[in-house]
């Protein structure tokens, strides 16, 4: 059997060829059956005539998605039926023999190529017949994206000197952040083995072996809830570690061409800034409200705190006397924004935890009064050009001050923010991306790479009375034993940093922590005790007292990799067979049960949570 080799067909005009593949549409025109014969190639039509009797009779039998073998001579169609929709729209097949190789029941969903709009379909019908969801042309082209990114990566890695070194899946449970998923031992009853959330212990331990530079295409496990850009149990990232990587600049240095050659040769757009913009995690918390700001556009935010201290308007005075802030975004033309839109920009600052949402829309500001303002001088400013219901509780200078800060003009909106700082920034930060969607800020074409570098190490866990750390466990902090000794533990930085591009977090990283009395004290601030750490991690902590050196890398998720480069909003899209929004393969039916003998065999009994009973009436 041969393909179609679609892009190729044309230029073989007069010969013989043998195609197969699946029958994308069947058509009846007078006596002439046309069947548009598809395969990873494309398409190509073929013509069956009732001379052929053979041929005629099984295509009179094709349906779509059935699979056949056709043989004929390649023709040019005549010029009133060319397509110049499709590479292969000059000519056809003139068949004269046609096997059915297999069948087809009828589609739960169209999966047929070049029918306009793809049918919306429901997501669990279409994970549910996944193999057929595979066939569309989307899917199909997502997979060969998948393909070539992974192998440019690949060749990135060993032309740069990495080494692929594959790690163990089956390890041990360690308190990393995330749930692990557990495997019973049968030879071991009663112990388990858990998945890997990361090859970290193992990859540090490489660097410790020696090894000058690891890579590997991993496979994760994390039992965390579903969102629409983390796929629930299982993912992929490209992992690496390199020796001797005693500063971030060593790691940034070494991988942002890889991120740069992605984004220009694969993807087809433009890389924003060269190199990406190192940004401290306090800074883009304090400038954007997110530790993956999208830098795509402005917007930042100015902390009116200082200027309005002795203002008038009790909520903003009140905010700041219980020691918040009043911090402010100016979105240039948000002047237009209708009174609906502002309402449900009022409902979004409410759901991320604001009591409203202040705002001063600047219809008019006179060329004179900006002038002034930006000078310094808030005398007789015109307010009349200014609508907002808290324009009247505000004095000349404090609106002067406002006007300055947030660089506003004629035809933009100011939106406020006051409370507490950590929520000021969280709810001023999803306004600002909300209002970049609203406008088109974010530009497809354009990926803005970025750093966000010294992280907190620790933060303290409300529901745990406990302070944890912030990302890794195993970073080094700014400052090494003695910062630890020496600052509380929410003043401590960490040699960690993430790589984000557009508001998507690829990856976090680190400088490792490598010294072993250095993670000890760190992890005895979280409450872990000496025993404790010698139990979950003993074998790093027995390599590192034998020369190891310093060391750092991270481990950006292939999966967000190809949504960025594709503007996929939803992972599930660049997996080949993703579980659904409940973390359940509705395909293969897994979770599942299993049955009372492998229960057995590993010394399980189930403890399952009674069913809820309705109480009588």
């Amino acid at each position: 059997m041969k393909r179609t080799l679609s892009a190729e067909t044309p230029a073989m005009t007069g010969q013989d060829v043998s195609v197969s593949g699946w029958v994308n549409s069947r058509r009846d025109h007078g006596g002439v059956i046309f069947i548009d014969l598809r395969d990873h190639t494309g398409i190509v039509q073929l013509a069956i005539h009732p001379e052929a009797k053979e041929a005629f009779a099984a295509a009179d039998k094709c349906r779509d998605e059935f699979v056949i073998y056709a043989s004929g001579k390649i023709i040019e169609r005549s010029p009133e039926t060319k397509n110049e929709n499709l590479p292969t729209g000059g000519v056809e097949i003139l068949t004269s023999a046609i096997t059915i190789l297999n069948t087809a029941k009828p589609l739960p969903f169209q999966v047929a190529h070049g029918h306009g709009e793809e049918q919306e379909t429901n997501e669990d019908l279409r994970l549910k017949y996944r193999f057929l969801d595979l066939r569309r042309e989307k899917m199909q082209d997502m997979l060969k994206k998948r393909h070539t990114m992974i192998q440019a990566i690949h060749r990135y890695m060993t032309d740069h000197g990495f080494i692929e070194i594959t790690t163990p899946i089956l390890t041990s449970s360690s308190p990393e952040g995330a749930r692990d998923f557990l495997v019973p031992s049968r030879l071991h009853p009663g112990k388990f083995y858990a998945l890997p959330q990361a090859p970290q212990q193992f990859k540090q331990l490489l660097m410790t072996g020696g090894v000058p530079k690891y890579y590997q295409i991993a496979p994760c496990f994390r039992d965390e809830d579903p969102r629409a850009d983390r796929s629930p149990g299982e993912f992929y990232q490209l992992d690496l570690e390199i020796a001797f990587a005693d500063k971030d600049e060593i790691v940034f240095e070494e991988m942002e061409p890889l991120f740069i050659e992605l984004t220009e040769k694969f993807a087809g757009k433009k890389v924003m800034q060269k190199p990406f913009p190192r940004i401290p995690y306090l800074e883009a918390m304090d400038l954007y409200g997110s530790d993956k700001p999208d830098l795509r556009f402005e917007m930042k935010m100015v902390d009116l705190t200082e200027d309005l201290k002795n203002t008038g308007f009790s909520v903003f005075g009140n905010a700041i006397k219980n020691g918040g802030v009043v911090k402010a975004i100016c979105c240039q033309g948000g002047a237009k924004l209708s009174r609906s839109q502002i309402d449900e920009l009022t409902e979004l600052a409410k759901k991320e935890g604001a009591g409203g949402l202040a705002y001063i829309v600047c219809d008019k500001i006179s060329s004179d009064d900006r002038g002034k303002i930006m000078s310094g001088d808030f005398h007789g400013i015109d307010t009349s050009g200014m609508k907002s219901p808290i324009i009247k509780f505000l004095s000349p200078i404090e609106i002067g001050e406002i006007i300055k800060k947030s660089g506003a003009d004629s035809g933009d909106v100011i939106f406020f923010g006051a409370d507490q700082k950590k929520i000021v920034n969280k709810v001023l930060g999803k306004l600002r991306s909300e209002l970049g969607d609203m406008f088109g800020l974010k530009d497809p074409g354009i990926i803005a790479w970025a750093w966000i570098t010294d992280f907190p190490m620790f933060e303290y866990s409300d529901t745990e009375k406990r302070w944890d750390f912030m990302h890794n466990p195993f970073s080094m902090p700014q400052g090494g034993l003695e910062a630890l000794n020496s600052q509380k533990p929410d003043e401590v930085r960490a040699y960690q940093y993430d790589i984000i591009a557009n508001g998507l977090e690829l990856s976090s990283g680190a400088i490792r922590n490598y010294r072993p009395e250095i993670m000890y004290k760190a992890f005895e601030i979280c409450g872990y005790s000496k025993e404790t750490v010698d139990e979950k991690f003993g074998g790093m902590i027995r390599a590192f007292e034998y020369g190891a050196p310093p060391h750092g890398g991270f481990a950006p998720g292939i999966d967000r990799m190809l949504m960025l480069f594709q503007n996929e909003p939803n992972i599930r899209e660049v997996i080949a067979f993703p579980k659904n929004g409940s973390a359940e393969d509705v395909m293969m039916g897994a979770p599942g049960t299993v049955e009372e003998k492998q229960l057995k065999e590993l010394h399980i009994k189930l403890d399952l949570p009674k069913p809820k009973t309705k109480p009588q009436s």
